[in-house]
């Protein structure tokens, strides 16, 4: 099994940025994925990126193309986001999820880290 950790949410003004990171533990030598997951009260929870262990694929949600970018550590036990021109919208409790080989889903128990961006 893996174990996700998240940091480095806050309070931020619109227009600012943040950096999130996530690091894994555990059997992280079956991790093929690792992402970015965003949700706000009475929502879904929704997709915000994702990376491959080996750093070669990268895909993000339309809403934060241009925005957003996710990287990982040379290790692909470790990947960040880093947030730049926040919005209002961007508000929300940001679980990171990981992807394992043989899974049939991302996993969904990670604590989260709260963004908040004031208007």
């Amino acid at each position: 099994q893996v174990q996700v950790v998240e940091s480095g949410g806050g309070l931020v003004q619109a227009g600012g940025s943040l950096r999130l990171s996530c690091a894994a533990s555990g059997r992280t030598f079956t991790i093929y994925r690792m992402g970015w997951f965003r949700q706000t009260p009475g929502k879904e929870r929704e997709f915000v990126a994702h990376i491959t262990k080996s750093g070669d694929g990268i895909t993000y949600a339309d809403s934060v193309k241009g925005r957003f970018t996710i990287s990982g550590d040379n290790t692909g036990t470790t990947i960040y986001l880093q947030m730049n021109s926040l919005k209002p919208e961007d508000s929300g409790v940001y679980y990171c999820g990981v992807f394992v080989y043989g899974a049939s889903g991302w996993s969904r128990d990670s604590q989260g880290t709260q963004v908040t961006v004031s208007s």
